[in-house]
């Protein structure tokens, strides 16, 4: 039987009561917080996890990016699988992946067995935020109340982010940095239970196909990419390894373009890439999150390691950047709500910007009043970036591919943070040299200029893709793709 026929289509969950479409809310943003808490807890715990696993510059940056390049590959295929199979039961099945994975991480022995555990949680975390954002995309219909509850969806983020750095911080210094996966266990339980409880089960009235090869390209594409930031200054950016690695990169992007336009049901259709509002929210994704994986990377070495402070102070003190990331979301919904994106992505791209120059110049020595300042104001921008990026992700596209959308933005979140942790800390590991610990503020400084340059792509992204021209081709696109294409 067709996917139609099997279960509830997802028409009906329009039906439901404006109460439990705010549970269904609440359900959903709970799989955010732990995905995004792990984010900030991981990053605290990076200097005790070298000194317990022994591990290298490099093998801190593969913790990080072992999870999210696998969550990057696979958050395109868990949208549009949710799409066929169920969307609660590809939700729940993720939520049961990432508890085991969260338990088998705290337990690890070595920094290898780490990475794949990392690996492991992606998996399940790949079938999580792409799938509750499209439930709550097809429960929330009215575009105002879309954007409202896009903008608390965001929110939960910054209020994971602000608690992950305090509790993380607080877990490493009292139990240790293996105690940090454990507050994933009863979060991901509750989950489980409420989901099968109150949200009903949804699918695609016609389900997209997997397309295996443009999975396996996307794997290759990202992969080969990532090796070869993350491992050129050990091996040398010349050295055949290196080079092969870009090479392999080179050849996966081209052929899956080709690939894809090919296919009748293919895993990235370029088609939405037509709409200069959707490719420009992509780019915007890529370079905020890389800004945001930036930021926490150096961050938590150069005060761990370079200001000598403990996990928990060193979590307090990022505080000001999650305060505000978890402030302006909600601001930034109401906007884009009534105003459009425009004013939301100048903010941000401007305030990103600005943080990051502030710590170009940073020393062993700069005040902590200055540090602060920095830190609140990019957690501003990051704050005002994330309902634009999704709601410009989502509108105009036909419900039925709210999925495959919703995880095209979430996808590219995660490239850009995969990105942003390889490239700046390929820099680092460059400019320390022989020179320790201290060596790394001067040496993160390039980093912060790469960084501000992300910021810098938001503002001007955010220009063209709000004029006139631009969304006359956001309504094209929309009206190019509906679901009777499968059908050709």
């Amino acid at each position: 039987m067709s996917p139609s026929t099997t279960g509830t289509p997802s028409l009906q969950i329009h039906e439901l009561s404006y109460g439990r479409r705010i549970g269904i809310l609440a359900i959903c943003s709970m799989s955010l917080f732990i995905v995004s808490l792990d984010v900030t807890i991981v990053n605290v715990a990076l200097p005790s996890i070298r000194t317990d696993l022994h591990a290298s510059i490099s093998g801190l940056q593969w913790i990080i990016d072992g999870y999210t390049l696998v969550l990057a590959s696979l958050l395109l295929v868990s949208g549009s699988t949710a799409d066929r199979l169920g969307r609660r039961r590809t939700f729940v099945f993720g939520l049961s992946v990432f508890v085991v994975a969260s338990l088998l991480c705290s337990v690890t022995p070595n920094l290898g067995l780490l990475v794949a555990f990392r690996m492991l949680q992606a998996i399940g975390g790949s079938m999580l935020n792409p799938v509750a954002m499209s439930i709550i995309t097809n429960a929330f219909t009215v575009p105002r109340e879309r954007a409202q509850a896009i903008g608390v969806w965001a929110a939960v983020m910054g209020v994971s982010m602000a608690l992950g750095p305090v509790v993380g911080g607080l877990l490493v210094s009292s139990v240790g940095w293996r105690s940090i996966f454990w507050v994933n266990i009863p979060v991901g339980l509750l989950a489980i239970v409420l989901s099968l409880a109150f949200i009903p089960e949804s699918r695609a009235t016609r389900a997209r196909r997997v397309d295996i090869p443009g999975q396996l390209l996307v794997i290759s594409l990202l992969s080969s990419l990532t090796y070869g930031i993350i491992e050129a200054p050990s091996h040398g950016w010349s050295s055949g390894q290196i080079t092969g690695a870009f090479a392999v990169a080179g050849i996966s992007l081209v052929v899956l373009l080709v690939v894809e336009r090919r296919r009748r049901e293919p895993l990235l259709d370029v088609r939405f890439f037509h709409s200069v509002p959707f490719a420009a929210a992509t780019v915007i994704a890529i370079a905020s999150f890389a800004a945001l994986g930036g930021f926490l990377f150096l961050n938590t070495l150069y005060l761990q390691d370079v200001r000598g402070l403990s996990a928990l102070h060193a979590g307090i003190d990022t505080l000001p950047m999650a305060v505000m990331t978890m402030l302006a979301p909600p601001i930034s919904g109401w906007i884009v709500g009534r105003r459009g994106s425009r004013m939301p992505l100048l903010i941000a791209g401007a305030t990103m910007m600005a943080g990051c120059v502030m710590l170009t110049a940073m020393s062993p020595s700069t005040p902590f009043s200055w540090l602060f300042g920095a830190y609140m104001v990019f957690g501003l921008g990051f704050g005002f970036v994330n309902p634009p990026i999704t709601h410009t992700a989502v509108s105009g596209m036909p419900r039925d591919q709210a999925g495959v959308a919703s995880g095209i933005a979430s996808s590219s979140r995660q490239v850009g943070q995969t990105l942003g942790v390889a490239v700046v800390g390929a820099i680092v590991t460059a400019g320390v040299g022989g020179r320790g610990h201290l060596g790394l503020a001067s040496a993160s400084h390039a980093g912060w200029w790469v960084l501000a340059g992300a910021g810098m792509t938001v503002l001007l992204l955010g220009f063209i893709s709000t004029s006139g021209a631009a969304l006359e081709s956001a309504a094209r696109t929309a009206e190019g793709i509906n679901p009777e294409w499968l059908e050709k």
